[in-house]
C-alpha cells in the first residue's frame, strides 16, 4: 500500500516539477485584458508565448513587462527594429521612408498623429493593432523595449476554442 502511494506521490511531484519548469522557462500563459490588439487578439483571449525565442522580426507579437514600470505585462506588435526610423504622419507609418503595409490593422489610424523615432541598437518600437485604442510606445515615457526585456513571442491563441490558431 505504501509503495503504491509513494509512486503516486512521485508521479505528482514529477508533473509539478515539469509544469513549473515549462511555465518558468519555456512557455508564457497570457490573458488579454484589453482591446489594444484587436482584431488580431481579442479582449479575453488567452495566448501561449515561447520564452526561449531571442530573434525577433518586424510584425512579431511579443510579451514584455510595462517599460514604464506599471508592474504588469503587455502584448504588442514589433513595428520598429534596431536602427529603423519609424515615422507616423497622416495616419500612415513609414520605416526608413518606406510605407509599412499592415493588413492586420482593425481600422485606419487617426490622421492627426505625427511622430518620429530612431530605434537604438538592441531596442524595438511596439504598437497595438487597434491603433486608435492602444496605449503603446507612442505614449509611453520609455518608448523603446529592449531585447533583454522581451519575455517571449506569442505563438498560439488557445482560448476561446472557436478561434484556436496561431497568433500572427
Amino acid at each position: 500500500m505504501f509503495s503504491k502511494n509513494f509512486k503516486s506521490l512521485r508521479f505528482m511531484l514529477l508533473i509539478f516539477l515539469v509544469t513549473t519548469f515549462l511555465m518558468n522557462y519555456v512557455l508564457i500563459n497570457a490573458y488579454i485584458p484589453s482591446g489594444s490588439m484587436e482584431n488580431t487578439i481579442m479582449t479575453g483571449d488567452r495566448v501561449i508565448g515561447l520564452r526561449f525565442i531571442r530573434h525577433y522580426n518586424r510584425g512579431d507579437i511579443v510579451i514584455f513587462p510595462d517599460p514604464d514600470g506599471g508592474g504588469y505585462y503587455l502584448i504588442k506588435r514589433i513595428i520598429g527594429l534596431p536602427g529603423d526610423t519609424v515615422t507616423i504622419q497622416g495616419g500612415n507609418i513609414s520605416i526608413n521612408g518606406t510605407p509599412l503595409e499592415e493588413p492586420y490593422l482593425k481600422e485606419t489610424m487617426r490622421k492627426d498623429e505625427t511622430f518620429s523615432i530612431t530605434v537604438p541598437d538592441g531596442g524595438y518600437f511596439m504598437m497595438g493593432d487597434n491603433r486608435n485604442d492602444s496605449f503603446d510606445a507612442r505614449y509611453w515615457e520609455n518608448k523603446i523595449v529592449y531585447e533583454e526585456n522581451i519575455t517571449g513571442k506569442a505563438v498560439l491563441r488557445y482560448w476561446p476554442v472557436p478561434s484556436f490558431g496561431p497568433v500572427s
